[in-house]
């Protein structure tokens, strides 16, 4: 099974956001122990870098970006992403690019936290609790 992780689920975890933390972990648990795979676009690794910069040295930031490239694949983005996603419906560009990088590596679910953002997609979103449930 095919995920696409966005950047909520990943900080989630990083920053113990409760009450988010305990779902977005055992969606982490799945793909550390191969019950799926977690795909992450290059586009959530730069969100989380920014964010992340705010509260952690440089090197602990390369710390956890290593750690969690042993859990997720990271994706570049490409230029059809990108024109793919400024000719697409969806209201904000970034969730479209998103949208396409899932369809480019046959996700089969996008896990995040912000649904309502991803309801043109062809992917379906679920939070973490709802796709939990479902599995």
């Amino acid at each position: 099974m095919k995920l696409l992780i966005d950047a909520n689920i990943i900080l989630d975890v990083l920053q113990q956001r409760e009450p988010h933390c305990k779902d977005s972990s055992l969606i982490w648990k799945m793909c550390e122990t191969n019950k799926a795979t977690g795909y992450v676009s290059s586009l959530t690794f730069a969100n989380i870098v920014y964010v992340m910069k705010k509260e952690l040295s440089p090197k602990r930031i390369e710390e956890v970006l290593n750690a969690l490239s042993l859990i997720f694949i990271f994706v570049d983005l490409t230029m059809v992403d990108l024109k793919n996603a400024a000719a697409s419906q969806m209201k904000d560009y970034e969730d479209a690019i998103q949208v396409n990088t899932a369809e480019r590596v046959g996700a089969e679910y996008i896990i995040t936290r912000n649904v309502k953002d991803f309801l043109g997609s062809k992917i379906p979103a679920y939070t973490p609790t709802e796709f939990l449930s479902r599995v």
